[in-house]
C-alpha cells in the first residue's frame, strides 16, 4: 500500500479525481444545454460520463497492477542455484515457443512455366533496369 502514496501516485490520484469530476461536470452542463433545446447536446451528455468511467477504469487497473508488482517484489526470491522445473498441465502449451526452421529445397521436375507470369517477370525486370522509364514505355 505504501507504493500508492509516492509523489507520482499522489499526482495520479489527484489527476483521476480532477478528470472524473471535470468530465461529470461537463456531462451535467451538456444535460442542461440539452434541456434548454439543444438536441445535439444529448449525445455529449452521454459521452462525458463515459469518459469519466474510462478514467476511473484506467486508474483502477493501474492501482491493481502496482499492488500486484509490489506483492511480487516483496515475495521471497527463490534460491538462484535451484531452478524450478516448469509445470505442464495436460493440454497446455509451453509459455515460450521457439520457431522451427525447415530447409526448403527448390521444386525440381516437370515444372510447367506460366507464360503470363514469365511475361510479368520480364516486365518487372525491364522496369528495374530502366528506373526513369514509365510503365507505358515498356517495349514488350
Amino acid at each position: 500500500m505504501r507504493r500508492l502514496w509516492t509523489p507520482a501516485w499522489i499526482a495520479r490520484h489527484v489527476a483521476m479525481v480532477v478528470l472524473t469530476l471535470g468530465f461529470l461536470g461537463l456531462g451535467w452542463w451538456q444535460v442542461s444545454r440539452a434541456a434548454a433545446g439543444n438536441s445535439l447536446s444529448w449525445g455529449y451528455a452521454v459521452e462525458w460520463p463515459i469518459f469519466a468511467g474510462f478514467v476511473v477504469y484506467v486508474w483502477w487497473r493501474e492501482v491493481k497492477l502496482a499492488r500486484r508488482r509490489g506483492a511480487e517484489a516483496e515475495a521471497p526470491s527463490p534460491d538462484p542455484a535451484v531452478e524450478p522445473a516448469p509445470t505442464v498441465n495436460a493440454g497446455s502449451r509451453p509459455a515460450v515457443r521457439r520457431p522451427v526452421r525447415v530447409s526448403r529445397a527448390p521444386a525440381v521436375g516437370d515444372a510447367v512455366e506460366d507464360t503470363d507470369l514469365a511475361a510479368y517477370n520480364r516486365y518487372l525486370s525491364w522496369l528495374n533496369a530502366n528506373p526513369g522509364a514509365r510503365p507505358g514505355d515498356y517495349p514488350g
